[in-house]
């Protein structure tokens, strides 16, 4: 049954994230636990710390400083549920230090503490600080501990660099995106309805310390109960969010909790692509968040699964060799079984292994196939122009075979063959 733009919108995005990484070696561990101690003045100390008159990179929040990182605003900005602001919800959440700040196309809530820099992270840091130096200069990309002010700048360039590779995947300019209430971009291609990819409203990202923010959170603003990463749809203001809690398993490690939020977010805008008015299928969108977590460091790995559904654990690092071996004793899943599976619940652990490797076979031996495959089913409408995804499965077949000139069994051989040669 179809289902229209109204009754889609009508729910909220409701997929739960949680982080399964690898054993974490005890010093990492310990090193966000164990933080030496560090004396950060306060430069008005009239107001709270987390106000960015009290932040030293932007040196009390100099317009000119605010203005060469790309930021919006620091404060007094819309955030959360309709009629909330980041006053509001700081206020409402008084017992965690919550920074904000606004891009161009993101509004951030962060709430972490400071953490020791480990060795496995360190040269990964230095070029992120680096980058972010030549905006505030006061940076020191070598520095041992990130202080709360420095994550906060540090998840928000985080954000805006993902922002810019998932347009550079979807083979797409921020150009494109006229923000006319129309959708259509100047060659008569239906882009969404807003200039954030295709939403009006920009993302919001929540980083909390802890469960306890989570679900006060969670709970009084948000009507639910999840206890892990939450995706949610501020339908009114049309804006995806995600938020995210490092109590999670393995998340106080910041490699760790940079892949997840890489995950999430990844999910959060193919959703938006052209505007999130139906669900993308479930293999590509889990499959393209594998891909890119991966890129960024594969010894920590996020598993979407339904509410309350059970967790799927792959601890391994290499994730070549058992797709592999399900190649080689014929249990791979077939392009069609996971194309027919429509909730997160029923992928298993052969799926999310399957997922990742389609995507890393299609980029690799077929690039530029999945910029025509999400340019097309991301503006599904029916005949009456409004947004309509129930020929789903039937795109998806018409496109593999006239973009690959493959049907579907001659697909999975392609796809075997090249694992058997290349994995």
């Amino acid at each position: 049954m179809a289902r229209t733009l109204h009754s889609r919108l009508s729910s909220a995005l409701s997929a739960a994230s949680v982080v399964l990484p690898l054993a974490i070696p005890a010093s990492m561990a310990a090193a966000t636990l164990a933080q030496p101690a560090i004396a950060q003045k306060l430069i008005d100390r009239d107001k709270p710390k987390t106000d960015p008159a009290n932040d030293p990179y932007t040196r009390g929040g100099d317009p000119e400083l605010v203005k060469a990182v790309g930021y919006v605003s620091m404060k007094d900005m819309e955030f959360g549920p309709t009629g909330e602001t980041s006053g509001s919800i700081g206020a409402f959440l008084s017992f965690v230090d919550l920074r904000f700040i606004e891009t161009e196309h993101f509004r951030l809530g962060i709430a972490l503490p400071k953490i020791k820099v480990t060795g496995s992270e360190r040269d990964k840091l230095r070029e992120e600080l680096t980058r972010l130096k030549e905006s505030l200069p006061d940076i020191d990309p070598r520095i041992r501990v990130l202080d709360p002010w420095l994550r906060a700048h540090l998840y928000a360039q985080r954000l805006e660099e993902h922002y810019a590779k998932i347009q550079t995947f979807l083979g797409v300019t921020q150009d494109q995106f006229t923000g006319t209430a129309e959708g259509w971009d100047g060659t008569g291609k239906y882009m969404g309805i807003g200039p954030h990819m295709g939403q009006s409203g920009k993302y919001e990202v929540v980083l909390f310390p802890s469960l306890g923010a989570h679900r006060e959170f969670m709970g009084k603003k948000l009507g639910l109960t999840s206890k892990l990463t939450q995706q949610h749809n501020y339908i009114d203001r049309d804006s995806l969010a995600i938020i995210i809690h490092t109590d999670q398993d393995g998340l106080r490690v910041d490699e760790a909790l940079h892949g997840h939020l890489v995950h999430s977010l990844t999910q959060t805008l193919l959703k938006g692509y052209k505007h999130y008015s139906y669900e993308p299928p479930i293999w590509v969108i889990e499959g393209c968040a594998h891909y890119f977590e991966r890129q960024l460091n594969p010894r920590f790995n996020s598993f979407t699964s339904s509410e309350g559904g059970a967790p799927i654990r792959i601890r391994k690092e290499d994730w070549n060799e058992p797709v592999k071996k399900m190649v080689s004793s014929k249990k791979a899943p077939s392009i069609a079984s996971i194309m027919s599976k429509r909730a997160f619940a029923e992928l298993d652990k052969n799926d999310h292994l399957f997922s990742w490797a389609l995507i890393d076979y299609l980029e690799t031996a077929h690039p530029g196939f999945l910029i025509k495959y999400f340019d097309l089913i991301s503006a599904l409408k029916n005949d009456e122009g409004i947004d309509d995804a129930s020929e789903m499965l039937n795109v998806q077949r018409t496109l593999f075979k006239e973009e690959l000139g493959m049907n579907y069994p001659e697909f999975d051989r392609a796809w075997a063959a090249w694992v058997e040669e290349n994995y």
